[in-house]
């Protein structure tokens, strides 16, 4: 008798998004969890790549002080209404396409290629790189949920900026906010 095979087979990588990893040093704990359950929520809908929207989700589900600057509340669960709709209509129209940045045309930074940029959008990585940045501006060891909302609303052209349109929420005034340190007023305008 020939020795007994391994069970195991080697698949090739069909989807990215499903074989990344999250487990980047620069980011807080909190960032850690959004950004894996956004890679489960990816691959779930069948996305071959993380988006800003798909981060958004995570971020209001996993960190609370996301869900305090946005100000909670009703509007918070349109919001949230609004991103379960993503995974199933926004998400089609959007599966043909790459969120990448605007005008700006840049590249996705060199830093976020190993750990955090596997099955990322290139708007994604950037989002992430910049969140890392504005946690190392402000004196922190680590980036958490808040700094990565402010690098994806600072992107007009975010699918998570589009989301974000589409509950009411005021994005200048959300930017003044996250800028400010402000987390009381609602930036819902509606």
């Amino acid at each position: 008798m020939g020795a007994v095979q391994p069970r195991t087979s080697r698949l090739p990588l069909q989807n990215p998004v499903a074989h990344g990893t999250d487990d980047d040093p620069r980011l807080a704990a909190e960032l850690s969890a959004a950004l894996a359950a956004a890679r489960r929520r990816a691959v779930r809908d069948g996305d071959r790549q993380i988006d800003t929207a798909h981060l958004l989700h995570s971020l209001l589900e996993q960190d609370p002080q996301v869900r305090t600057v946005l100000g909670g509340g009703p509007q918070l669960a349109r919001l949230l209404g609004y991103l379960v709709q993503r995974s199933i209509g926004y998400g089609l129209r959007w599966q043909s396409g790459v969120e990448h940045a605007g005008d700006a045309g840049s590249l996705l930074p060199v830093g976020l290629v190993g750990a955090v940029g596997d099955g990322l959008s290139p708007l994604a990585a950037e989002a992430l790189e910049h969140a890392c940045v504005r946690a190392e501006r402000r004196g922190a060891r680590t980036a958490g949920g808040v700094d990565l909302l402010a690098a994806i609303v600072a992107e007009p052209g975010a699918r998570a900026v589009e989301v974000l349109d589409h509950a009411a929420v005021d994005i200048p005034e959300l930017r003044a906010r996250i800028d400010d340190g402000t987390e009381g007023a609602s930036a819902f305008t509606g």
